[in-house]
């Protein structure tokens, strides 16, 4: 009888926030782990884990072996639990933990937005978070940030019902501090609260007592962000980041949003949210726009800041759609319901990734592995040993890492910071079939290629014409050339 009132109960709006929901954990177990930054991270938390400290230099590199490298301390706690869950289930616990992690991110998400406007109003500010942010998904530390940076966004919300809401934030900051590099969101999100605090203070529209718990919350979420293996010197990294220019010039999600589709979406969103906050009812909030604006001058910066903007909208979407869809939605057909929550409740379970071989997938969704990731290449390597040193494709740098040393130190990898502009003008000028690529390729002793026909076709063109070279392997993925 309880279960039947349950389904009773539930409204299309109910219904429509689940499927969002659904569809996230769908859409992230289907998805298959992507090369570049995972793989790295996995190798050096089996490094942590077999001599029970952090690595404070490069010992996967060639060209920089040696070379200290503070980065290793910002990830560390990610980087340990990806080795434990691989160690323990492989690619496949890997991705469905990721997908909780993503799902859980957005659920909290959708939490925060019922409140603020109701089941129908929150489905539609989550599916709107999830579309600014579905290009950051990739299995990566940066996930664990999402949760932490949700659980920020729904502890703000719930501040106002209870104080105990403000432990949240230096839980929420000490996975952050200790996973992934972006924890100032945090402290701007709890910041940006306490200037959204003041400003109703100052208009007598809110009690310093909500100011005083949102300063509570800014204050032990600042606190908290030295409890990591570098204090608060971890600023002193972040300060490093900040100023390095590889970033920008080398990483497009680094560089503003262009016009490619991640782009697109984002500035679709930004005019319709801005509109939204113009239309009736309502008033535009000030302290609405004091929330939403440095999130979305961050967008415009920097394509990372997409899907924070789309997290932090999320809430506010619902509560001005809420106006618009204040009138009360009837209960469904029990019968009907419990049929629709089956169907949601089977594609959740289908989509798990251990079954993912049975679904007939696109070539870029199917396997557990991206098919862009070298892993037949690399185990011909490691079959024949053909001898090194190995220039190789950015994007595979990061699985050599993990499958390939010692054997094979890598050229460069996803670790941006670590190498200099001479590396990087080296690299680049070779991939792309300079003139000089043979000089360049010996002034580091190269007698092993590795290249993406994706990545490198000026490159591939290039050696194939050289009689200096020999194709020992290809795949759909790599090719292998010798010096002869």
């Amino acid at each position: 009888m309880r279960q039947r009132g349950i389904l009773r109960g539930l409204t299309p709006g109910h219904l429509l926030a689940f499927t969002v929901l659904v569809g996230i954990f769908v859409f992230v177990n289907t998805h298959p782990i992507r090369p570049h930054d995972f793989w790295w991270h996995l190798a050096v938390g089996r490094e942590i884990v077999r001599t029970g400290r952090i690595p404070l230099v490069d010992t996967f590199s060639y060209t920089r072996a040696g070379t200290p490298y503070p980065s290793y301390a910002m990830f560390w706690l990610a980087e340990v639990l990806y080795y434990g869950l691989y160690a323990a289930g492989g690619p496949a616990l890997i991705v469905f933990f990721h997908s909780l992690l993503i799902t859980t991110a957005y659920g909290l998400i959708l939490w925060a937005a019922w409140e603020a406007g109701g089941p129908r109003a929150a489905a539609a500010g989550t599916l709107l978070a999830a579309a600014l942010g579905i290009d950051d998904w990739n299995v990566r530390p940066q996930a664990f940030g999402f949760l932490a940076g949700a659980m920020f966004l729904r502890a703000l919300s719930g501040l106002g019902r209870s104080p105990r809401w403000r432990w949240a934030f230096p839980l929420g900051m000490l996975l952050w501090v200790n996973t992934h590099g972006s924890f100032p969101i945090g402290l701007l999100m709890a910041g940006l609260a306490v200037a959204e605090a003041a400003w109703r203070v100052f208009r007598k529209e809110a009690g310093k007592e909500a100011l005083g718990l949102r300063a509570q919350a800014f204050a032990l979420a600042l606190l908290s962000t030295g409890l990591n293996p570098r204090g608060f010197g971890v600023y002193e990294y972040l300060a490093m980041m900040a100023r390095n220019p590889m970033l920008r010039s080398l990483v497009p999600e680094w560089a503003p949003p262009g016009l490619d589709r991640h782009g697109l979406l984002f500035y679709i969103g930004l005019a319709g949210v801005g509109a939204l906050l113009l239309l009736p009812p309502r008033r535009t909030d000030p302290g609405l726009l004091l929330r939403l604006g440095p999130f979305a001058a961050l967008g415009l910066w920097t394509s990372r800041g997409i899907v924070w903007f789309g997290m932090v909208a999320a809430p506010a979407v619902a509560e001005r759609l809420a106006g618009w869809l204040r009138g009360r939605a009837g209960a469904g057909i029990p019968w009907m319901n419990g049929v629709f929550m089956g169907v949601l409740g089977v594609m959740a379970a289908a989509s798990l990734p251990w079954w993912k071989g049975m679904w007939p997938l696109p070539p870029a969704k199917a396997g557990l592995i991206s098919a862009e990731t070298p892993v037949a290449a690399t185990a011909f390597l490691l079959r024949e040993r053909p001898p090194g040193p190995l220039f190789h494709a950015l994007s595979f740098g990061s699985y050599l890492i993990w499958a390939a040393q010692p054997d094979y130190p890598v050229f460069v990898d996803p670790r941006l910071e670590l190498y200099p502009m001479a590396i990087w003008e080296d690299y680049l000028a070779i991939s792309g079939g300079a003139p000089d690529w043979e000089a360049r390729l010996a002034r580091y002793g190269v007698r092993l290629l590795m290249l993406s026909p994706a990545e490198q076709p000026a490159l591939m063109a290039a050696v194939a014409g050289s009689p200096r070279w020999e194709r020992i392997y290809r795949d759909d993925a790599a090719e292998i050339w010798r010096r002869r």
